[in-house]
């Protein structure tokens, strides 16, 4: 919709505005190998945008690992993560846009992971001042694909959702910004370097 001019921006952050998901399924590779989990490289980025709590839930009722407590593993792997904190760089197609619109546009960060991971991403970064909200898993019931967290994010910069245009870079992602009544831009594209106009509603 080359037409739509938005009233407020809303970014995931992980492979959105932050290049991490290599470095994420580095973390679960680890994770998994020492814990017997099974979890293929697909299906890690078939899910997405899904807290890692609740896809530890999901293995462990899968492979009938009563073992396994999803909380304890989620905060383990993350920080497995944060040992590649350094190697993390920016989408600079996506922190372009962000940096064209801060302070003009009222703008969110809207993602699956945890808030002290997205802070510390954005403070690596230098980009989290930048976002007037920050919402994360913590902040909603129902996650991606459920639109919640983006219409949280839209009603933290007090913009209408269907006034906002919402930027992500998986299917669950976009399946949720469109449920929110978003414009809905898709990183993936973008990054083949086709104009983001060619991405909307």
């Amino acid at each position: 919709m080359p037409d739509f001019i938005p009233a407020g921006l809303v970014f995931d952050c992980d492979g959105t505005l932050a290049d991490t998901m290599p470095l994420h399924w580095r973390a679960w590779s680890e994770l998994a190998r020492r814990h017997a989990l099974v979890f293929p490289e697909t299906r890690f980025y078939g899910l997405g945008g899904v807290p890692t709590r609740d896809i530890l839930r999901m293995l462990a009722q899968e492979q009938d690992r009563p073992d396994i407590d999803p909380h304890a593993l989620a905060h383990e792997k993350e920080e497995l993560y944060f040992q590649y904190l350094p190697e993390v760089g920016p989408v600079e197609e996506v922190v372009a846009i962000a940096r064209e619109h801060r302070g003009r546009v009222p703008m969110a960060v809207a993602s699956g992971g945890s808030r002290h991971a997205i802070r510390r991403i954005l403070a690596h970064l230098q980009i989290l001042e930048w976002f007037e909200a920050v919402v994360t898993n913590e902040d909603v019931t129902r996650q991606k694909p459920a639109p919640d967290i983006f219409l949280e994010a839209a009603a933290r910069i007090r913009v209408h959702p269907s006034s906002c245009r919402a930027f992500e870079d998986t299917d669950l992602g976009m399946q949720a910004i469109r449920s929110a009544g978003m414009d809905a831009i898709d990183v993936r594209l973008m990054r083949t370097g086709l104009p983001a106009a060619a991405f909307g509603r």
